[in-house]
């Protein structure tokens, strides 16, 4: 079946690092959607980068600074990167697969 889940449920990073999120999936058709969405505590999820794998990628509107995604379909893992961290990344991060 299908199904997403985090390669690992917290990580740990110095400010102005970049640091690699990694969620495992497994879609159907070779054309399923990846999202990530970010949480504060608090607030409502907020939409950071959509990537499919027909090789669409779609920033938030506006883009959020510093923040991009990558597919690996080889490995069915999909990467959210944050540029250089600071203490306002501190966050719920959610992967999300969408099928189509």
């Amino acid at each position: 079946g299908e199904g997403i889940a985090p390669l690992s449920s917290s990580k740990l990073v110095t400010n102005g690092d970049s640091i690699t999120l990694t969620c495992n999936y497994n879609g159907s058709y070779r054309s399923d959607s990846l999202l990530w969405y970010r949480q504060y505590s608090s607030s409502k999820p907020e939409f950071l980068f959509l990537v499919s794998e027909s090789n669409l990628e779609q920033p938030a509107d506006p883009p959020i600074p510093g923040v991009s995604a990558k597919l690996n379909e080889e490995k069915n893992r999909v990467y959210l990167e944050i540029s250089s961290a600071s203490v306002s990344d501190s966050a719920m991060y959610y992967c999300a697969l969408q099928p189509t």
